[in-house]
C-alpha cells in the first residue's frame, strides 16, 4: 500500500521497533530499509492508531517532522 497524495520519495515503509511512551508525547522508532526513522507524536495518537512494537507503518517525512500511517 502506498499513500498516493504524498510524494513517494517521502514515504518509508517499515515496522515499529520501539515506543518510548511519555505522558503527552512519545517517540516511535521505525525500522525501514533505509535505516531507523524516529517520530515524535502524541501519546493519544499512539493509542488511537493502536500502534505497538511490530506494527507495519509508513513513515511520511515532511521537512523536520515524521508522520505515521497505519497499513
Amino acid at each position: 500500500m502506498s499513500i498516493e497524495a504524498v510524494n513517494v520519495r517521502n514515504q518509508f515503509r517499515g515496522r515499529i521497533r520501539e515506543i518510548i511512551t511519555g505522558p503527552v508525547v512519545s517517540e516511535v522508532e521505525v525500522e525501514t530499509p533505509m535505516g531507523i526513522v524516529t517520530s515524535v507524536i502524541t501519546t493519544r495518537s499512539i493509542r488511537d492508531l493502536n500502534l505497538t512494537v511490530g506494527s507495519e507503518v509508513v513513515a511520511l517525512v515532511k521537512s523536520t517532522e515524521v508522520a505515521l500511517a497505519v497499513l
